[in-house]
């Protein structure tokens, strides 16, 4: 299993924080996050580690690492789990255009992941899980599927000599005959609304063989030129959402608490790997479904594809203190999109001193209960530092206060 990163420090706070209310998309409403054991999972979807973290991965990372602070200030344990899809065409293709080993882009690309997530205090999973260490857990899964009569094979012209020239396609009308999950159930999107999301996304709806448009596929047969392992279904690799489904099923078991990422993540990928768990096991792969906003940038959703990308590790080689880079992110409510200006950073960073260098007061504990409550609802954090704000505003803050920001928020005050 792949190393995350350092755990930053966690203080201990007089009180506790409520299970929070967390937006999940399939009911589109408020559901309290509270696990039924004591143990909160949460299952996050990692890089493609092609390029290095931007400000969108960031404000994800962020997003959940919010929700892992608040869930243990209210009192549960946490179990996290995030993937690193370490072989995929994208990574696949920036190696070949770059002249590189595949794996030498993706072991770099990692480190600076590692990097940037250590300087902005982000809580590392307990299960850091590269694709290519579950490899045969996978094909075995996708081996299951195939028996329980919800993927099939479709020749593949174009496979190489020594595969079994088959690629394997979940059955998705199948599927939900014999499991929880429908289609739709949480992207709520309509089939013609899916469709162009699909093709843009990794999928293959002009596909000849497929038995539906939107079937994802399960395994890729072997290709010249590309990795691929021998496996119960053939020499290839493993399709984009079923490398999830088997992560967070052998990481945090069937149902996880949270499955989360960038709201570009709703469909299809968390539809169908949602789909993939469902039918593997017969349960709901996850009792909420939250999404974090884009980030733009000059106009457009900042994307490796579109190269309109402000990096945290530039961001960090030019100066700028990593708790103003955090600040900047928190300003803004975590499903929201917006956009990064040239003054976000400025504005948090000013932020930044004056909450540093406010004196200490003693307000009964008033300041650190508002912010918890705005953290409960929905991991408000724009609320939040309004919170500590005003208290700024008012006098200074309270030491009970100082501990909560570095906890909740992730901001040491020093």
């Amino acid at each position: 299993m792949a190393v995350a990163w350092p755990q930053p420090e966690l203080p201990q706070v007089p009180g506790h924080s409520l299970p929070p209310l967390v937006y999940d998309s399939a009911s589109d409403a408020l559901v309290v996050a509270e696990p039924a054991d004591g143990t909160a999972t949460l299952y996050v979807c990692g890089i493609t580690p092609y390029d290095a973290t931007h400000l969108g991965h960031a404000n994800t990372y962020l997003a959940f690492d919010t929700l892992q602070r608040v869930w243990r200030d209210a009192g549960f344990a946490v179990r996290y789990a995030q993937n690193i899809t370490d072989v995929d065409d994208p990574l696949l293709e920036r190696a070949a255009r770059d002249g590189v080993d595949w794996r030498e882009l993706a072991a770099t690309e990692i480190d600076g992941f590692r990097a940037d997530m250590t300087a902005l205090g982000v809580i590392p999973p307990d299960a850091y899980v590269a694709v290519t260490e579950r490899i045969e857990p996978t094909a075995v899964a996708v081996a299951e599927l195939l028996a329980a009569g919800v993927a099939y094979r479709v020749p593949a012209s174009d496979a190489s000599a020594g595969s079994d020239g088959v690629d394997i396609y979940f059955d998705s009308t199948a599927a939900a005959d014999v499991s929880p999950w429908r289609l739709g159930q949480e992207s709520r999107l309509t089939r013609d609304e899916m469709l162009p999301i699909f093709a843009e996304r990794g999928g293959d709806p002009d596909r000849d063989g497929k038995r539906d448009e939107l079937d994802p596929l399960l395994w890729r047969a072997a290709r010249n030129g590309e990795p691929s392992w021998e496996s119960p279904v053939g020499a290839g690799r493993p399709g984009w959402h079923i490398e999830c489904a088997v992560i967070a099923l052998d990481e945090l078991g069937e149902t996880v608490t949270v499955l989360g990422g960038g709201s570009d993540l709703v469909f299809p990928h968390h539809e169908f790997s949602a789909a993939h768990a469902s039918a593997l096991t017969g349960e709901a792969a996850a009792r909420i479904y939250a999404h974090a906003g884009m980030v733009a940038y000059r106009g457009e959703k900042m994307s490796k594809s579109l190269g309109n990308l402000v990096k945290v590790s530039e961001l960090r080689r030019s100066g700028a203190d990593p708790r103003g880079i955090r600040l900047a992110l928190l300003a803004h409510h975590y499903r929201d999109d917006w956009e990064w200006t040239d003054a976000s950073l400025p504005a948090a960073l000013d932020r930044l001193a004056r909450w540093r260098y406010a004196p200490v007061t003693d307000d009964g504990g008033a300041s650190l209960a508002a912010l918890r409550e705005a953290l409960h609802r929905d991991l408000d954090t724009p609320a939040a530092l309004a919170v500590v704000d005003t208290a700024v505003k008012a006098g200074g803050l309270p030491p009970e206060l100082r501990a909560g920001i570095r906890l909740l928020l992730g901001i040491e005050l020093g």
